[in-house]
C-alpha cells in the first residue's frame, strides 16, 4: 500500500497554515528587541532576555511530537495541536505590543513562543505523513514558500501601517501604534490560515500509516530487555554526573571571576538541566527496568538516526547565526549605521523600520528561492546546494559592517539576498534529508528533537552574545553580526561532509 499522490492545491492547503504561523514568528523576531528596549532594556541585557524563545521550543516541540503520534480525534492527528497552538498564539500577539513593563513584555515572550510552538511542530511530522517520498521535497519547499511569504508581509507591517498614518513613534516607554497595529492583524492571520489547513486537509489514521510502514525496510522496532535498561540506566547515571559536575564548575568561574550572568544560562539552564534529565532518565531505568514516556524521550534522542547525527552540527552553527540576525540587526542598524541610541529618535525608528524591510526582503528571496533549491539540488546534490546557500548567507550577514550609505539596495536589499537563499535552505533541505530516514511512528518525535539542534545554538548565543558583545566588543552589536556571518559560513563547510545518499525527487 502506497500513500497517494496530492495535487498542487492538497499541498498548498495542508502548507497554509504556515502562512499565519510564520507571520507570528516574523513579527516576534523584527519587533521583540525594539519592544525590549522601548520599555528600559539595556543593549548588553537584550539577548538573555530572548532566551524565553528557544527555551520554551526546547521544552515544547519533543513534548508536543511525543503526544502527537500517539494522538488520534475525530479532528486527526496533528491538526488538534495546530489548532489549540493557534488560539493561544493569536491571544499572546494581541497581548504583547501592550507590555506596560519590560518583565511583563519578557514573560509575554515565553508565553507567545510555547503557543507558537505548539502550532509549528506537527506540521513538520504533517508533511512526513502525507506525502511519498516522491512529494516530500515540494511539501518542504511549499512550506518554505509560506514561511517566506508570511514573514515578508508580517515585516513590512509596521511600515505599511504608517503608510495609513498611524503614528511610528511613541512617548518614552510606550510602543507605537504601528507595531500594536501590525501584531493585531498577525493574530487575526495567525487563526484563520490554520484554520483553512485544519478544515481543507485530511490526515491517514494510525491504522494506514502502519500499513506503509510495512513496506520499509528502514526501520525495525527494537525490544530491549531488562538487562539492557540496567546498563543503559547506569550510563546514563554517569554521564548526568558528569554534566551536573561541568556545570558546577562552569557555574563557579562565572561567579569567581564575576562574569556576565547571562552565561548562566549555559551552565545551569543547558548543561545543569541536561544532567538532571540524564539522571532522571538513569534512575527510572536502572530501578524499573522498562520505559515510560520521558525515558522514551530519553532514548530515542540518544538512538536517533545517524543522518541526524551529522545534520546536528550544520543546524547548530546555522541557527546561531541566525539568532544573532534576529536579536542585533535592529540594535546593529541604529547604532553602527544610524548612530543612534535613542528609542524615541526619528532616526532609531527609521532604522529600525528598515531592519523590517531587510527581513522582509530576506524573506521574500526565500519564498522566490524555495522551490529553485530543489531544481539545484537535483543537478549537484543536496550537500552542495546547502554549502552554496549557507555561505551566501554569511557574506549577506558580514556584509552590513561595510554599510556607510544607507540605500533602498545597499541596506534593504544586498545583504539580505545572501540570508534568503540560506533561509530558503536551512528551512527545507534538512528536513527533506530528515524525513526519510524516519519512522511514522516518530515522525512527530523525531521532528521535535530535531529542533533541539535549532533551539540549543539559540540558547548559546542568548548567553554568550552579550558577553562578547560587552567584554570585547565595546557594546557595539555590529560585531554579532560579523561572528553570526563566520558561523554561517562555518556551517555549509560542514555540510559538506553529510553523508547524504538519498536520490533526489522533484515533485512530478
Amino acid at each position: 500500500m502506497e500513500k497517494r499522490k496530492l495535487s498542487f492545491w492538497q499541498i498548498w492547503n495542508m502548507s497554509f497554515g504556515f502562512l499565519g504561523i510564520q507571520m507570528g514568528f516574523a513579527l516576534q523576531n523584527s519587533n521583540v528587541s525594539r519592544i525590549f528596549q522601548t520599555l528600559g532594556a539595556e543593549i548588553d541585557n537584550i539577548p538573555i532576555l530572548w532566551v524565553a524563545a528557544p527555551m520554551t521550543g526546547l521544552i515544547v516541540q519533543p513534548i508536543i511530537g511525543y503526544f502527537s503520534d500517539r494522538t488520534w480525534t475525530k479532528l486527526g492527528r496533528r491538526k488538534p495541536y495546530f489548532l489549540a497552538g493557534a488560539i493561544l498564539a493569536s491571544a499572546a500577539l494581541f497581548v504583547m505590543p501592550n507590555s506596560p513593563v519590560l518583565w511583563f513584555a519578557a514573560g509575554m515572550l515565553w508565553i507567545m513562543d510555547a503557543s507558537i510552538n505548539v502550532s509549528m511542530e506537527p506540521f513538520r511530522a504533517f508533511v512526513g505523513d502525507n506525502l511519498s517520498e516522491k512529494q516530500r521535497t515540494t511539501g518542504f519547499a511549499m512550506q518554505s514558500f509560506f514561511i517566506g511569504i508570511g514573514a515578508y508581509f508580517a515585516s513590512k507591517l509596521p511600515l505599511i501601517f504608517t503608510y495609513f498614518g498611524v503614528s511610528n513613534t511613541a512617548p518614552l516607554g510606550i510602543i507605537p501604534n504601528s507595531v500594536k497595529y501590525s501584531f493585531y492583524f498577525g493574530g487575526i492571520a495567525f487563526i484563520l490560515t490554520v484554520l483553512w489547513t485544519v478544515i481543507t486537509s485530511k490526515e491517514y489514521s494510525p491504522e494506514e500509516l502502519e500499513s506503509f510502514e510495512k513496506n520499509k525496510e528502514t526501520f525495525k522496532k527494537e525490544v530491549h530487555s531488562k538487562e539492557w535498561f540496567i546498563a543503559n540506566g547506569k550510563s546514563h547515571l554517569s554521564k548526568g554526573i558528569l554534566f551536573l559536575v561541568i556545570s558546577a564548575l562552569f557555574s563557579f568561574a562565572i561567579y569567581n571571576y564575576d562574569l556576565k550572568k547571562d552565561l548562566y544560562v549555559l551552565s545551569i539552564g543547558l548543561i545543569g538541566l541536561g544532567g538532571i534529565a540524564m539522571l532522571i532518565s538513569g534512575l527510572m531505568q536502572k530501578t524499573n527496568n522498562t520505559e515510560n514516556g520521558f525515558v522514551t524521550i530519553m532514548n530515542d534522542f540518544q538512538f536517533m538516526p545517524k543522518i541526524m547525527k551529522q545534520l546536528a552540527w550544520v543546524q547548530f552553527f546555522s541557527w546561531f547565526a541566525l539568532f544573532s540576525m534576529w536579536i542585533y540587526t535592529t540594535l546593529a542598524v541604529t547604532q553602527h549605521i544610524y548612530k543612534t541610541t535613542d528609542t524615541t529618535s526619528e532616526a532609531y525608528n527609521t532604522g529600525a523600520n528598515q531592519v523590517g524591510e531587510m527581513f522582509a526582503n530576506y524573506n521574500l528571496i526565500a519564498a522566490l528561492a524555495a522551490f529553485l533549491l530543489p531544481l539545484l539540488a537535483k543537478y549537484t546534490s543536496r550537500k552542495f546546494t546547502h554549502f552554496i546557500a549557507l555561505v551566501c548567507g554569511g557574506l549577506g550577514l558580514i556584509s552590513v559592517y561595510f554599510i556607510s550609505e544607507p540605500t533602498v539596495f545597499t541596506m534593504e536589499w544586498l545583504p539580505m539576498i545572501g540570508v534568503g537563499i540560506a533561509w530558503a535552505s536551512i528551512l527545507s533541505i534538512p528536513y527533506a534529508m530528515l524525513s526519510g530516514s524516519l519512522p511514522s511512528s516518530k515522525m512527530g518525535y523525531y521532528m521535535g528533537v530535531f529542533n533541539f539542534f535549532i533551539v540549543i545554538p539559540q540558547l548559546v548565543a542568548a548567553s554568550i552574545l552579550g558577553f562578547l558583545v560587552s567584554k570585547y566588543f565595546n557594546n557595539e552589536p555590529i560585531y554579532a553580526l560579523l561572528i553570526g556571518g563566520s558561523s554561517m559560513i562555518l556551517a555549509g563547510i560542514i555540510a559538506l561532509t553529510i553523508n547524504d545518499e538519498s536520490k533526489i525527487i522533484i515533485n512530478e
